[in-house]
């Protein structure tokens, strides 16, 4: 084969990152615009105009979602029934959040009774917050560990519950993360809005940038000294396929700096989210909107990266028996199936992006109310 194990493992690794980052980027601004569509649109037709912006596109981002996923189950079979059994009711929540989008996009035009068309507001506004805050509480639950563990059958074992995700911790990488979306989505709406839905976006993404910031902040704050890390202090070669519990894990403070110490050309990573941000901010003042979207997506993209080289090789880290937690050296399929898939990904995820820049290309442009008149019965 023409990468060994452990490089497979570590190109795994890179391949999830750019998939996530990718849903990051397209279907996260649908998160943020519908989330956004009850509060900037304050009439029927502005919030046509903000439904319209995404209506062409939202479906196809979420091949980024339904690719991560099925990246997960195959390079990662080990995680994937983890996090299933672990968070299984916020992954449920998450997909009936997901129900509103396709119904409220496809219905919420068919009556023309306002109450009709608020529900339905409302619904497209659950199906773009929920799913943000809950990969946000799940994510912040990874870096506190996770309470399962492996018996001695090697049958995984989840102790914990919905209502222990939602700790002060959780909730607030949830806050990051909504705030996060929020901004790139009203980043989004400035380049595809003018008049007075473009100053309002121009709003939002301010708030939404310096709410990202402040979490984000404190965040890695918290993770400095409040919070033990994981550490590897033994296990196996990387280029062979072993048990999790074959490993030696250690929980100690400040662990999750790790790599940033090993590293120090990553500090750049939290830099730049947070540098993203803020030239959203300035660029959404100057009414740069292109610039202040393109600001949007690196931060989105850095705050991404900078928590993934924290966590860096765990995946599923164990609080109640550090041993067990998953890696990317244990959680992963077998040396074969990594190769086959590799050459899948080279092959299908270029045409992804060529696709996707060809959708975007084609329906490039501002959305407004006249166009919104001119196109009566194809707006939602």
């Amino acid at each position: 084969m023409i990468f060994d194990y452990e490089t497979l493992k570590v190109i795994w690794w890179c391949f999830v990152g750019v998939l996530l980052i990718g849903f990051a980027l397209t279907d996260g601004f649908d998160f943020g615009v519908g989330t956004l569509l009850p509060f900037l649109g304050k009439s029927d037709l502005e919030r046509r105009v903000i439904i319209n912006s995404i209506g062409p596109t939202w479906e196809g981002n979420q091949t980024w979602l339904i690719t991560a996923g099925g990246a997960l189950f195959a390079a990662w079979p080990l995680l994937y029934a983890a996090a299933f059994s672990g968070f299984y009711m916020a992954l449920m929540l998450v997909l009936f959040a997901l129900f509103f989008r396709p119904v409220g996009f496809d219905y919420r035009g068919k009556i023309a009774d306002p109450r009709w068309r608020s529900a339905w507001d409302w619904g497209l506004f659950v199906g773009g917050f929920v799913p943000p805050l809950i990969f946000g509480v799940a994510f912040g639950n990874l870096l506190l560990g996770v309470p399962f563990h492996y018996d001695d059958t090697m049958r995984m074992e989840y102790t914990g519950n919905f209502l222990g995700l939602l700790n002060p911790f959780g909730l607030l990488a949830g806050v990051v993360s909504v705030a996060m979306l929020v901004m790139h989505g009203a980043a989004f709406l400035q380049v595809k809005t003018e008049g007075v839905l473009a100053a309002r976006a121009r709003k939002a993404a301010t708030g939404a940038a310096l709410l990202l910031i402040a979490g984000f902040v404190l965040a890695g704050l918290w993770l400095a000294i409040g919070i033990d890390g994981y550490r590897i202090v033994a296990m196996p070669d990387a280029n062979t396929a072993f048990m999790p519990v074959a490993k030696t894990v250690e929980k100690v403070s400040g662990a999750w700096f790790d790599n940033y110490r090993r590293w120090p050309a990553t500090w750049a990573l939290p830099l730049l989210a947070i540098g993203g941000a803020v030239l959203c901010v300035l660029f959404s003042a100057l009414q740069r909107a292109l610039a202040a979207f393109i600001a949007s997506g690196l931060s989105v993209a850095c705050v991404i990266l900078t928590a993934g080289t924290a966590m860096f090789p765990f995946v599923m880290p164990s609080s109640l028996a550090p041993n067990s937690s998953l890696t990317a050296w244990d959680a992963v399929a077998s040396h074969k199936s990594l190769a086959i898939m590799f050459w899948v990904v080279v092959v299908m995820l270029p045409v992804i992006c060529v696709y996707t820049s060809w959708v975007y290309r084609v329906v490039s442009g501002k959305v407004n109310e006249q166009h919104i008149h001119d196109n009566e019965h194809s707006s939602y």
